[in-house]
């Protein structure tokens, strides 16, 4: 026999509160008063009673008493039960009780308690129930207006005739439309089960906060559906489009990764299957945070193997090597057996004191405005080139020193040992080389470089190496790397020796040659750009895909700030053309402000961007002296210089960020003068950017505005990847040899010589001549 449909109601209501008692009672309450508060509340539902009244309100005395709680039933207990009752008091279709209605001048964040407000009691006269009213159970009758009847799908009271823009507006609007309260809404879409505060929906309508979290995009999907709105209608109309929602499930994922993953992940991904979100979450980190080039595969493996030798204070060394190198060789021995431990040597250590003194002169003397009596050189470095060299030679020493028995399996040579007299046998470096080329698993460019290094610094009279013979003095035979023998003949002819080195470092070099393979192609995360027909316009769509999502300056203030620096970034950069270092040391001198001499710039070895009254517009000046290419044939020893176009709202957006953006991310700290400085925060405290920072801030453009997420529909080009703001050069060269076929004014977008330009780039040249013949011929066919 079956059952009646309202017993199966009854027991299908008894196992919901019974699951909330369970979730929200349970850990506030003792296993007693629990099983009483349960057997209450479940008796109310068997026999369809109305909780006890006294007055409109609910007689708490009477249900301690009928609970058996006494002196239990206070605080967040007393809280939830009412939750319960409420939601008893609705299934049986009761108004509810004056408790019940929430104050409206109180907002709270979604995730804290809140505790609910009597209103002022009614001026009209309370309904009064009919003693035949099947809901009169109690003494007492329920004051206050009769709750409207939920329906899924209410009917307007009028056609929607507007849209407006905001997201507020358009909440209140359609709330208007379907004559519904906040309180109304919130009774129709938020399940007894759930946590979201009523407040947290008060605080949309009145604009104080708006939608951050999963909870609540689940929250306006309801709305949405419920007043058969578009779906996304209310998401788009949010302040910030381009901000993350925080609340994903992701399981263990540290919080570090949480946050890089949150901006690229879809809003419904908590819903998704398993197998679904573990296949957007692996796509994420292979093509958006990684890249899915071979080579990034290979470096973000290589970047957890540290092993380098850091030279934290090479640019405070004294004068010549001799004088301190002399009174160093006891300490330094010391010093070194502390980092004897292999487990040390696997990492990043700092470099002992002796080898730290010869790096410091070895800088000093191929820095320097002139060299030191007796000393002959071939050039100089500039700051980047003697960072690289540095770390490079770092890297060098730390394989020596790392422990063969570690996951870099280095050579395990002791730090007291380390000097750069090694580097002038040839077991060093043959060592060294194998052992880079086993990592990668084939020779390239960075092998050759390396030996050109060894080539320089063992040159016949301008080698430094080769100008300090005692150098050999901390030398110590390393077996199956340098012999004793070759030590001996080391110290007796020393300039043989160093001719001996010199020769076989031109024959690897020649050899690496013939085999070395690219690992790095430059042009492979933007090769979807360089192969369309406009690589300029196709790479453009980034900024509009920006300014698409710019957040509410007003709202969102430090937000919009990195949003117009982001743009600035992209479209600075292709109207310049300029390397990495150029438009991270560009100057600002704001409208108004007397420009920075030329003279100045030329010492200081950087630009600057001022209003020029002479032109109308914003000027872009850099000495030729600040490009690395500076002795080039493009230059002239003359400046570089530009004056911007208005194109597109350019110098909207310009002389906003100058005005205000820029010292919303300055916040406190010291303005470096740069145009592009980093979002200041409390532990900042520099605002200047370096090479690192300024890479990985363009970088983070790409990843959040270029690469198209098929599962969020956000980004710009499809097949993208991330990249650095050198490739920005590549798309400015490529787009004029494919629109003109010409390599000197491909040259000119990126201030370098025709030469330069057809070694990299005439690969993109040869599949387009044969249509930049036939656009020409074509013209008389067209003509006739």
């Amino acid at each position: 026999m079956s059952m009646p449909k309202q017993d199966l109601s009854s027991r299908h209501f008894q196992r919901k509160i019974s699951q909330f008692c369970e979730l929200r009672i349970a850990p506030i309450a003792s296993k007693r008063a629990l099983e009483q508060i349960q057997t209450y509340l479940n008796n109310l539902i068997v026999h369809r009673q109305l909780p006890p009244l006294l007055n409109g309100r609910i007689d708490w005395l009477e249900i301690t008493h009928a609970c058996r709680t006494d002196g239990e039933l206070a605080g967040d207990l007393k809280k939830q039960i009412r939750i319960a009752l409420d939601a008893i008091i609705r299934w049986l279709g009761a108004p509810p009780v004056v408790e019940h209605i929430p104050s409206t001048r109180q907002t709270h964040r979604s995730d804290e308690p809140i505790r609910s407000a009597a209103t002022a009691p009614s001026t009209r006269n309370p309904r009064r129930i009919d003693d035949n009213d099947h809901h009169a159970q109690s003494a007492s009758s329920p004051r206050g207006p009769q709750l409207k009847p939920i329906h899924p799908f209410p009917e307007p009271l009028f056609e929607a005739s507007e849209d407006p823009d905001g997201f507020q507006d358009a909440l209140v609007y359609h709330m208007r439309r379907f004559g519904e309260s906040y309180w109304h809404l919130y009774r129709a879409i938020v399940r007894l089960d759930e946590t979201f505060h009523h407040a947290t929906l008060l605080s949309w309508i009145q604009g104080e906060r708006v939608p951050r979290s999963v909870a609540s995009f689940e929250i306006l999907s309801r709305i949405e559906r419920r007043y058969q709105l578009p779906e996304g209608y209310f998401k788009a109309k949010l302040p910030h489009q381009a901000r993350s929602l925080h609340g994903h499930n992701l399981g263990d994922i540290s919080a570090a990764e949480r946050r890089r993953l949150a901006w690229h992940l879809p809003d419904d991904f908590g819903s998704l299957p398993f197998a679904k979100r573990e296949e957007i979450l692996d796509w994420v980190r292979r093509v958006i945070v990684s890249g899915s080039t071979d080579y990034r595969r290979y470096q973000a493996a290589a970047s957890k193997q540290r092993y380098a030798i850091r030279f934290p204070g090479v640019t405070y060394g004294g004068g010549s090597l001799s004088p301190r190198a002399s009174t160093l060789p006891s300490s330094a021995d010391n010093a070194a057996e502390t980092f004897e431990d292999p487990d040390l040597l696997s990492g990043v250590v700092d470099a002992p004191p002796r080898l730290a003194m010869e790096m410091a002169d070895l800088i000093r003397f191929k820095t320097s405005t002139l060299t030191a009596i007796g000393f002959q050189r071939n050039g100089v470095w500039g700051e980047e080139t003697t960072s690289q060299k540095i770390e490079h030679l770092g890297l060098m020493f730390g394989a020596l020193a790392a422990s063969p028995n570690g996951i870099v399996k280095g050579r395990g040579v002791r730090l007291s040992q380390l000097t750069f007299g090694l580097l002038i046998f040839p077991g060093v470096w043959d060592w060294y080389l194998q052992w880079r080329e086993q990592r990668r698993g084939f020779y390239t460019r960075w092998e050759e470089d390396m030996l050109m290094i060894a080539q320089a610094l063992t040159r016949s009279e301008v080698g430094w190496i080769r100008q300090h013979p005692e150098l050999l003095k901390h030398v110590r035979p390393i077996e199956g790397l340098i012999a004793p023998q070759e030590i001996e003949f080391a110290s007796r002819d020393w300039h043989s020796a160093c001719d001996a080195f010199h020769r076989h470092a031109a024959n690897r070099s020649g050899e690496i040659q013939r085999v070395m393979r690219v690992h790095r192609d430059p042009f492979e995360p933007i090769m979807c750009v360089l192969e369309a027909d406009s690589p300029l316009a196709e790479y453009r769509k980034i900024t509009d895909e920006i300014l698409k999502r710019m957040p509410d300056e007003d709202r969102y203030p430090r937000a919009a700030a990195e949003a117009t620096r982001s743009f600035l970034l992209l479209r600075l950069g292709l109207h310049l053309g300029l390397r990495q270092k150029n438009l991270r040391q560009l100057r600002v001198c704001p409208r108004g402000h007397f420009p920075t001499p030329e003279r100045r710039l030329e010492d200081m070895k950087c630009g600057e961007l001022h209003w020029s009254d002479r032109e109308g517009g914003w000027e872009v000046l850099i000495p030729s002296v600040a490009f690395k290419n500076s002795t080039s044939s493009f230059f002239g020893q003359k400046p570089f210089r530009l004056i911007l176009p208005d194109l597109l709202d350019l110098y909207k957006y310009l002389e906003a960020y100058i005005d205000r953006h820029r010292g919303v991310l300055l916040g406190r700290a010291k303005d470096p003068g740069t145009l592009f400085v980093k979002t200041v925060k409390t532990i900042s405290l520099d605002a200047a950017y370096d090479s690192t920072k300024f890479y990985e801030a363009w970088r983070t453009v790409i990843q959040r505005y270029g690469i198209y997420n098929p599962y969020t529909g956000r980004g710009a080009i499809k097949g993208l990847l991330p990249h650095g703001p050198h490739n920005l050069r590549d798309v400015l060269a490529t787009h004029i040899l494919k629109q003109t076929g010409s390599y000197e004014q491909a040259s000119y977008a990126i201030q370098d010589t025709p030469d330069v330009v057809r070694q990299h780039y005439g690969r993109f040249l040869p599949q387009d001549k044969a249509a930049l013949a036939a656009r020409i011929l074509n013209q008389v066919w067209e003509a006739a």
